[in-house]
């Protein structure tokens, strides 16, 4: 599997909202931090805003 670049951040959250992630994440069998990464790129996706991914040629090369 690629390597992904990430950039780490500190993100102050309220008491209340962190615990219903924090369930939430566990409902779905997450970490909070990938819950966290799943909810802001959906919203980025909702949004349209995500850069569109480029089709690599190399998908194809198993077969």
């Amino acid at each position: 599997m690629a390597e992904k670049n990430t950039k780490s951040f500190i993100l102050r959250v309220d008491a209340d909202t962190m615990n219903a992630i924090e369930a939430w994440a566990a409902d779905e069998f997450r970490s909070t931090n990938g819950q966290l990464q799943w909810i802001i790129t959906e919203a980025l996706r909702k949004a349209k805003r995500l850069p569109s991914k480029k089709r690599h040629s190399s998908t194809n090369e198993q077969e």
